[in-house]
């Protein structure tokens, strides 16, 4: 567990004996190198009111970009990714309320003219807890 403070780099910085700035121009650099995509809170959206699930679509070839493209502009979507299979594109959606989520797969559908879209919530979750020591 880490507090919360109002200068975190500063934070980490002294841990590691290095200044604010010295955290920040290693962690663009990092970042700019493709090491590490962006540094944010990670939520547990039921501990906040909201809810979550995995969807999959099936997408013509053709179509994965612009479907992605569409799905992305919604702002529950967290991230989406592609698959080799039958419903080759899956994203996660958090929202308030689970009548939400299926108001914008529909208008996800609308919008894409993808209508094989499988809203997946989970029913129980199992979190791992990955840690890894760095050197």
């Amino acid at each position: 567990d880490f507090p919360i403070s109002s200068r975190p780099y500063k934070s980490v910085g002294e841990d590691f004996g290095l200044t604010e700035q010295e955290v920040l121009e290693r962690l663009s650099r990092l970042k700019e190198s493709g090491i590490i995509r962006r540094i944010g809170g990670n939520f547990v959206p039921a501990k906040l009111g909201f809810v979550s699930t995995l969807c999959a679509a099936c997408v013509p070839e053709d179509k994965i970009d612009r479907f992605a493209d569409i799905v992305n502009r919604f702002s529950g979507v967290t991230h989406n990714y592609q698959r080799e299979n039958k419903y080759n594109v899956w994203f996660t959606f958090i929202a308030p309320s689970r009548e939400i989520i299926s108001e914008n797969l529909k208008a996800i559908s609308e919008q894409t003219g993808i209508d094989e879209i499988i809203d997946l919530p989970a029913t129980k979750v199992f979190k791992i807890k990955a840690k890894f020591e760095l050197e």
